[in-house]
């Protein structure tokens, strides 16, 4: 039996988005399906005490060896995918659906006189509309709500004859959840109108329908009649609930194969969706090296001729249509190639709108989380990282190992709000304690190459200072003693956590993200401080160059280079590191307060003082005592804020609350 950690993913691998997993077997064959909202937390749950698991799923969990995901756009899609793979693969521990059983449809039998809604399994039957497939509960749901808004008949026909014979209508006709054509409140016609505009509705036009509620709604507000207004209103949140219930459902005879792709500068997540009827019945996914100046059109020809290309692939399954993110170069000649093999039309297009857009957007998801994934198991592999570290070594001619790797990259937006993040790596994988951000303002923010040169000089005169500081204390008399007493009571000490230095590590590669300017700024940054052991070299995000100091020709990794994926991993990493933080940055800076421009008043002292008084008001007219009742504020402060007010502070004259300006949100009052 195989130990479940052996192959569980990360947790920061899987997506929290709703989806369907497979668990295989050594053999690579499925035993288990089952889909979840989040799959995060369901994965999660198999793997985090398998101890406790029922006996069941602990022999399924300890049976597979590697367990795979597909994220979709919503529940209903997940549970279609779900039922697609277990009548496919027939896997050993799912119990359920390996039968004969099947999801129940929610049918409407369009061919008798008075249509009725109803929860149907098994074989279709002809002159019936089908919508789902459904859980057992949703689909009861579904119904109920539905027939508030659309009150067609959902009876049996023997329930109907004795309406019929006795002028009275059932217990549905009495409570306005049926139109009751058994006793004539509607005439036929009216009814099968009904049915049609909830066929419609169910058929994804269900925007039409809540458009015209509103449009009711609206009409009795004028109206001044707020009964009926209120039950359009209702209405209207039950057919909002049950439209995002069933988003993104595709005609049954919609037969289409769905690619997406991720792309970064070296590599390209490749994912299909097979729809047939109208359902996913499979998908495939892989990540192709790209060749150099090539283009999206360019991969997605070539990525065509791939699929259909390959020895074996029947006329049985080249679709009707073939949805690409990107036109391919030469469409035509390639359009007639797989109409050709296809031995009728097939139609290769760009989906822009409606429900195959949104199919698309949900396979390039799954595109995107292909290539996370591919990237982190490779920065995980320590072959890899090894090999990595010794090609970026003899490729920049470096004399040392890289031990220690940290990459800075500036962010701003039209120079405001310029800051820059510093992230670190150490044998190959990234130290987060290590991170560092850095504020720039004045004449350091003028350009990239002047912030480069200030968080270069920061970062390293810092390191001096507290290399300094350790010399300086490594000469004081009884040092021994001091460290064996300190590392005493660390031990005895476990709540206090120790003193720790912050830049005291220098690394032995230096990478800015940018080209010659900024490595030229930093390598002078260095120069300037007498820093001679730190090597420092830049990645040009275009055409990834690796470009040294003084140079005027940059370094050309080959695009297979496991160093390149290095350097990039980190590049990508610090741009991350520096958006976050700027992000957080510019949203301080777009929310002004009454209470900015007291002088040591911080964000957990007016957090404290509103809590205490309510609003800016009540502080602005509240004395000094009053004042000083309040958590953290003294008497000093309290002063201050009087002063602050009666002397024509912010918010003097008139209240000044805080605002979000962005979204124009009162935060303060």
């Amino acid at each position: 039996m195989a130990d479940p950690a052996s192959y569980r993913p990360q947790t920061g691998e899987i997506p929290t988005n709703p989806g369907v997993y497979r668990f295989r077997d050594p053999h690579g064959r499925v035993i288990y399906v089952g889909k979840a909202k989040s799959l995060r937390s369901r994965l999660n749950s198999y793997f985090a005490n398998p101890g406790g698991l029922l006996p069941k799923t602990y022999a399924m969990v300890h049976a597979a060896s590697s367990v795979e995901w597909t994220v979709v756009g919503s529940e209903l899609e997940s549970l279609q995918l779900e039922y697609t793979w277990i009548k496919e693969f027939k896997p050993r521990f799912n119990v359920v659906f390996r039968d004969d059983k099947t999801y129940p449809y929610l049918a409407v039998t369009m061919g008798e006189k008075f249509p009725r809604v109803q929860v149907l399994r098994g074989e279709r039957r002809k002159g019936t509309r089908y919508f789902g497939p459904y859980t057992a509960g949703a689909i009861r749901e579904t119904m109920d709500t539905l027939l508030r808004v659309f009150p067609v008949r959902s009876c049996s026909p023997g329930v109907l004859k004795r309406a019929q014979a006795s002028g009275r209508p059932c217990l549905l006709g009495y409570i306005d959840k049926c139109s009751a054509p058994c006793v004539g409140r509607v005439t036929p016609e009216e009814h099968r109108a009904l049915a049609e505009d909830f066929c419609a509705f169910m058929g994804g036009e269900a925007k039409r329908f809540i458009a015209r509620l509103e449009k009711d709604m609206a009409a009795a507000v004028a109206e001044l009649d707020y009964e009926r207004a209120a039950r359009v209103r209702d209405d209207i949140i039950a057919l909002r609930k049950v439209f995002e219930r069933n988003a993104v459902v595709l005609a049954e005879d919609t037969d289409a194969d769905v690619f997406a792709l991720h792309e970064d500068e070296l590599e390209a997540a490749v994912q299909v969706f097979h729809v047939r009827g109208g359902r996913v019945r499979g998908q495939r996914g892989w990540v192709v090296e790209k060749v150099e100046d090539s283009t999206t059109p360019d991969l997605v020809e070539h990525l065509l001729q791939q699929v259909y290309g390959e020895e074996g692939d029947s006329q049985g399954r080249m679709p009707r249509e073939v949805l690409v993110p990107e036109e391919p170069s030469n469409a035509a000649e390639l359009t007639q190639w797989l109409s050709g093999l296809r031995g009728a039309k097939v139609d290769v297009r760009v989906p822009r709108r409606g429900d195959k857009a949104a199919l698309m957007s949900t396979v390039r998801e799954n595109a995107e989380h292909a290539l996370k994934l591919h990237k982190s198991r490779r920065a995980g592999d320590l072959t890899n990282r090894s090999l990595a570290l010794q090609e970026l070594q003899e490729a920049l001619d470096l004399p040392v190992a890289l031990l220690r790797i940290e990459c800075f990259d500036i962010s701003h937006v039209q120079g405001t709000n310029v800051v820059a993040s510093m992230v670190v790596v150490e044998d190959g994988l990234p130290k987060k304690s290590d991170y560092r951000k850095f504020s720039i303002t004045g004449a350091a923010a003028k350009d990239d190459t002047a912030a480069m040169h200030d968080v270069l000089t920061r970062r390293f005169r810092n390191y001096l200072q507290e290399k300094a500081v350790q010399a300086e204390a490594a000469q004081l008399p009884g040092h021994q003693a001091a460290l064996e007493a300190l590392a005493v009571a660390s031990v005895q000490d476990t709540t206090t956590p120790a003193p720790r230095a912050k830049f005291a590590y220098p690394p032995n590669l230096v990478v800015v993200d940018g080209g010659k300017p900024q490595v030229n700024a930093a390598a002078r940054a260095l120069a300037e401080l007498g820093i001679e052991d730190v090597y420092v070299v830049g990645l040009a995000k275009r055409l990834e160059e690796v470009w040294l100091p003084d140079s005027d020709f940059p370094v050309i990794l080959p695009r297979t280079s496991e160093g390149l994926y290095l350097l990039q991993r980190i590049r990508d990493e610090a741009h991350r590191f520096a958006i976050s933080f700027h992000r957080q940055k510019r949203g301080k800076a777009m929310t002004v307060s009454a209470l900015d421009g007291v002088p040591g008043l911080g964000e957990a002292k007016r957090k404290a003082l509103l809590a205490q008084f309510g609003s800016v008001r009540s502080i602005r007219t509240a004395s000094a005592a009053e004042l000083a009742t309040a958590k953290g504020i003294g008497p000093s402060l309290a002063d201050a804020i009087i002063s602050h007010f009666g002397n024509g502070g912010a918010a003097s004259g008139a209240d000044v609350p805080a605002i979000n300006m962005t979204t124009g949100e009162i935060i303060e009052t």
